[in-house]
């Protein structure tokens, strides 16, 4: 038999294996809570146990945001051709726009005399949301040719970045000669139906400038969320000038019966007086035969 055959290299001693290091055994009940009283200690174990059920909770309230979000997209594609038809409609009817405005309580706080002047031209107004609708929306406003700008469309965007922090750009207004609202004198006043509860931009329309706080924009999610999605409620609130008016006719009438009322209860206690003293004299003429 042939010998076998060895490599011509040398063979290298095998290194000893390092022993491995275990760690020593933990005594049951190990915690942090260890040394801990028995009421604090189960405390501890209550506290970590919500914790995990409240993580459980959380995954499914993302869980549900998502499909949630679906939903909306789903319906809100659904919604336009609505929207749509609602807006040739809103066509028809003469200062639709500009009075739900004026009848919106938040709204009609931003608007002065020259601001409804401007918005008696404003045509049409349209609110579309993006289509993952949470990174923004934009509102546009269209207007027929008018003595104060030159612009067609106004519109303002509201957007949410990546990181979620929010802002705003809007269209640029091209005022025409000396009808810049956003420049008009602060001794115009709001008529006394509509008396400001706080400080308020000076115009409508100095909203259009306004990015400061984008993510705090309260007339931008009032035209969406309250406004736009059913505008009609608004524009057939009846004029509150015009209730009081009534109220204080009603007043007058009831007044004006009280005092009717009043004067016939007055004649009939007259005519009852007489009557008596119509009475007295015939039985004193009685009186006076009988001793004749």
């Amino acid at each position: 038999m042939a010998p076998k055959h060895q490599s011509a290299l040398p063979t290298q001693a095998k290194k000893p294996k390092k022993p491995r290091l275990t760690p020593a055994p933990r005594p049951e009940g190990t915690s942090t809570s260890l040394n801990l009283p028995k009421e604090e200690k189960e405390q501890q174990e209550a506290i970590e146990h919500i914790d995990e059920v409240q993580n459980e909770i959380d995954r499914l309230n993302e869980q549900a945001s998502e499909e949630i979000l679906k939903v909306e997209q789903k319906y809100n594609k659904l919604r336009q051709p609505f929207f749509q038809k609602r807006s040739e409609l809103i066509a028809k009817i003469p200062n639709f726009w500009v009075t739900t405005f004026v009848n919106h309580p938040q709204v009609s706080a931003l608007l002065g005399e020259e601001d409804e002047e401007a918005l008696h031209y404003l045509t049409r107004v349209e609110v579309t949301e993006f289509e993952d609708i949470k990174s923004g929306y934009r509102i546009d406003f269209y207007f027929d040719e008018n003595p104060y700008f030159e612009n067609k469309i106004l519109s303002k965007e509201f957007h949410l970045n990546e990181s979620g922090d929010p802002s705003s750009k809007s269209t640029e207004i091209k005022w025409k000669s000396g009808k810049d609202l956003t420049k008009r004198s602060s001794q115009t006043q709001n008529k006394a139906s509509r008396k400001r509860q706080h400080e308020e931009p000076e115009s409508f329309f100095t909203w259009f400038t306004d990015h400061s706080d984008a993510g705090a924009d309260e007339l931008g999610e009032v035209i969406k969320d309250d406004i736009w999605p059913n505008p009609l409620q608004y524009y057939l609130v009846p004029d509150m000038d015009d209730e009081e008016g009534e109220g204080e006719e009603d007043d007058d009438d009831d007044e004006e019966e009280e005092g009717l009322e009043d004067i016939d209860e007055e004649g009939d206690e007259d005519e009852g007086e007489e009557d008596e003293d119509d009475d007295e004299g015939e039985e004193g003429e009685e009186d006076e035969g009988e001793d004749d």
